[in-house]
């Protein structure tokens, strides 16, 4: 009983937070936070001696009890970066898989900003009975940006899902000349040194000056409604993600994922996400968003409790060098979010049940 009313308490907070959280401007910080109210963009700040000085988001995760391990039993990560990749990752896909299989998960989605990945997700499949792998392509320049004819053959190779434009998202500013070149994501260096080389085609958006969505980005719609994939959102800003989920909505697909609300590029508000929801959308929320500091682990909690389990789901975005093991953050991002309020049953649905529908 006295747990309960403390994890009543805590949602309570939770739910009270939402309402008092500006809009953030977020720089790309590893294990710190850069706050300022106001803007559509996320623009790199300057942290002052006391923010430096405050406990990292990283230490305010407890040791991993049992109760969040059997929570995630038989989840799906729907966002895993591993080897092989352009970019140095802490594990391969195989290797990941035997990971997965150990903890009593059930599967993961391969992500690559630049190569489509079907193609392993198969062997990795065959390579580790009992675990599930699954491909997905990612619409920038290195597959001919937004291409049919990529969506099209990444739908007949059995590709789950399809992310908009993530590093050449005109929205998405890291690793874009004059921009800041300092704790950036990794990919951020291969886009500089890209550019340094003179290989820099324009930015990529799915929307045109009158805010609808363009012509190639719903040719690209229709050949995922064709396959059943699922459309994900990528770096997309706010703007393109409302008309993305709108006209997808519109013709039908029933598979529309938010990629990683929290994340800066996207900075999406409670209100917002509840919103983006009830147009049909599950909203995806990824522990390395809040792991390495650029959104406080209120922010998530509120938003989860706003939009509801039921239209959430939780992925790791893990596999870098310097962050923990995918599996084990799985864990870890259970136990935060249970520390913080929410029940077990809460993070089933998000890990487990949820994904789960949406790769079936």
């Amino acid at each position: 009983m006295e747990r309960q009313r403390k994890s009543l308490e805590s949602s309570r907070r939770a739910e009270r937070l939402l309402h008092k959280i500006p809009r953030r401007n977020v720089a790309y910080q590893c294990g710190a936070i850069a706050l300022t109210p106001g803007g559509d963009t996320c623009h790199t700040r300057g942290l002052s001696s006391s923010a430096s000085s405050t406990i990292s988001p990283a230490e305010q995760i407890a040791p991993v009890t049992d109760e969040a391990r059997e929570a995630i039993r038989g989840g799906y990560d729907l966002q895993v970066h591993v080897a092989p990749d352009v970019i140095a990752r802490r594990i391969d896909d195989i290797d990941l898989a035997k990971e997965f299989l150990a903890a009593g998960l059930h599967g993961f989605v391969l992500k690559s900003h630049y190569v489509p990945t079907y193609e392993r997700a198969r062997v990795v499949s065959k390579a580790v009975p009992g675990i599930e792998a699954f491909g997905a392509i990612t619409l920038n320049h290195s597959v001919g940006g937004l291409n049919p004819v990529a969506v099209e053959i990444a739908g007949r190779s059995g590709c789950k899902i399809v992310w908009m434009p993530t590093v050449d998202a005109g929205n998405e500013t890291a690793g874009r000349r004059g921009g800041a070149t300092t704790k950036l994501p990794f990919w951020a260096k291969i886009q500089l040194e890209l550019a340094d080389t003179g290989i820099s085609p324009a930015p990529l958006t799915v929307i045109d000056e009158n805010e609808n969505l363009n012509e190639p980005a719903r040719r690209c719609l229709e050949l995922i409604g064709k396959h059943n994939m699922i459309l994900a959102t990528g770096h997309l800003g706010r703007k393109e993600i409302f008309a993305l989920v709108k006209t997808g909505a519109e013709m039908g697909l029933k598979r529309i994922l938010v990629t990683h609300a929290e994340f800066p590029s996207q900075n999406l508000t409670g209100d917002e996400q509840y919103e983006l929801s009830r147009m049909g959308a599950l909203i995806e929320h990824c522990f390395t968003t809040m792991y390495t500091g650029k959104a406080p682990w209120e922010e998530v909690l509120a938003s989860i409790q706003k939009v509801g389990a039921e239209r959430c789901v939780l992925s790791t975005d893990l596999g870098q060098t310097i962050n923990p093991p995918v599996a084990e953050g799985f864990a870890m991002f259970a136990q935060r979010l249970i520390d913080g309020g929410l029940k077990a049953a809460q993070i089933r649905r998000m890990s487990v049940e949820n994904p789960a529908s949406l790769v079936a």
